[in-house]
């Protein structure tokens, strides 16, 4: 049987794990990128706090997952599939208190990208830096490099080419309408796991960096409970990240700053205190709580205390925008999962994948992102071992 060849551009996570199952398979495999260095976002990401996946049982971890296909890769390659193929190349992982999975202690980001690339390259990889995409077909893919074009003939190609956030890394998007030129079906990239933008960022200016802890935010029967910060310009942290996909489709977001207590219980401390500066306090609301409530708040509203505890437990945000995209953590858009199979090949070039954040969907961080880019690799390369 003739030995299969495969260019995967791009070296992120999607990337690397599709090419670790292609390698292992005896396929001839080369990465190209165009930055200097490998999988430069997922680097960078590390440097946020490493979590590579969650520990959830698989029927709650999938359901985080907005696309029915990212859902079936994660399902065929799992967070404990990753953690195994993890120790497998010597990266060892512990789950913390949350639940999500990072390195053991002590192991930085850099030296799991090298453990997983020195695998790669002990199974015969390749790679090409400093090579931008100019063009593709069904066989070829042209790269521009050092000023010449060069043409790479492959059995299969992988494109696995990001997003659109944080372009320094390479996740610069700009790949969008040449694909979408080739009659591929593609969405414009809108952010996803961002802050919220308030209109009162004003006045939270001199709270920036203050946290409010154990709180809910929900819109309609989304939830999300977690840590909050105040930022310069509005709000972030993971239960405003969740509650993205809820802003953009024009829901109101609110935070219940005491979920551990009813309504009715809120209006009886603050009834039983002297008065409404103490009730507040008794309740263990946070400073910059405290100031929130009164800067919304009329005078009188502040004073009564029901109306004081229904907007404790309904606080609605005055949400302006969410950040720039190239802030962000996430996008969503790119290429349409309509255009893709349920192997994520590409329905007009069949032998081309699409995988990764390059494709419309959605998840929180947590470590989903990571385990739905490596899960859909994943899939591809196993959809071009099944093929004869």
């Amino acid at each position: 049987m003739k030995t299969k060849s495969v260019g995967i551009v791009g070296t992120g996570p999607a990337a690397l794990m599709a090419g670790t199952v292609l390698l292992e398979k005896g396929c001839k495999v080369v990465f190209f990128d165009q930055k200097k260095a490998v999988a430069r976002k997922f680097l960078v990401a590390g440097n946020g706090g490493f979590n590579l996946t969650n520990d959830e049982e698989l029927i709650k971890f999938v359901s985080h997952y907005n696309s029915e296909t990212i859902k079936d890769s994660v399902r065929s390659f799992n967070n404990t599939d990753f953690r195994v193929f993890l120790s497998k190349i010597g990266i060892e992982t512990f789950v913390g208190s949350s639940g999500k999975i990072f390195p053991l202690k002590g192991i930085k980001p850099i030296e799991v990208l090298k453990a997983w690339q020195d695998y790669l390259i002990h199974l015969g990889a390749i790679f090409k830096m400093e090579h931008v995409l100019n063009d593709f077909n069904e066989n070829e893919l042209f790269f521009e490099s050092k000023g010449t074009i060069n043409v790479y003939k492959f059995d299969y190609s992988i494109f696995a080419l990001g997003g659109f956030s944080w372009s320094i890394t390479g996740s610069d998007g700009n790949w969008l309408k040449p694909f979408s030129e080739k009659g591929i079906q593609c969405k414009k990239f809108e952010a996803s796991n961002s802050g919220f933008e308030l209109l009162e960022s004003e006045f939270l200016k001199d709270y920036a960096g203050k946290t409010i802890k154990n709180c809910k935010v929900f819109a309609g029967n989304e939830e999300k409970f977690g840590e909050l910060v105040i930022t310069e310009y509005g709000i972030e942290g993971p239960p405003i990240y969740a509650l993205n996909a809820s802003y953009r489709e024009g829901k109101t977001i609110k935070i219940d700053f005491k979920p551990s207590l009813t309504e009715t219980l809120i209006a009886d401390k603050l009834k039983k205190a002297k008065n409404t500066s103490e009730g507040l306090r008794d309740l263990k609301l946070p400073k910059v709580v405290i100031a929130w409530l009164k800067f919304t708040l009329n005078k009188e509203d502040y004073q009564n205390k029901i109306k004081l505890a229904e907007t404790i437990k309904n606080f609605q945000l005055n949400v302006s925008n969410l950040r720039p995209i190239d802030e962000v953590i996430s996008t969503i858009g790119g290429v349409d999962m309509n255009s893709i199979n349920e192997t994520f090949q590409i329905k007009n070039f069949p032998k081309s994948y699409c995988i990764g954040e390059m494709l419309d969907w959605d998840a929180p961080t947590g470590g989903y992102l990571i385990q739905g880019c490596v899960s859909s690799g994943h899939a591809a390369a196993n959809s071009i071992i099944s093929h004869s």
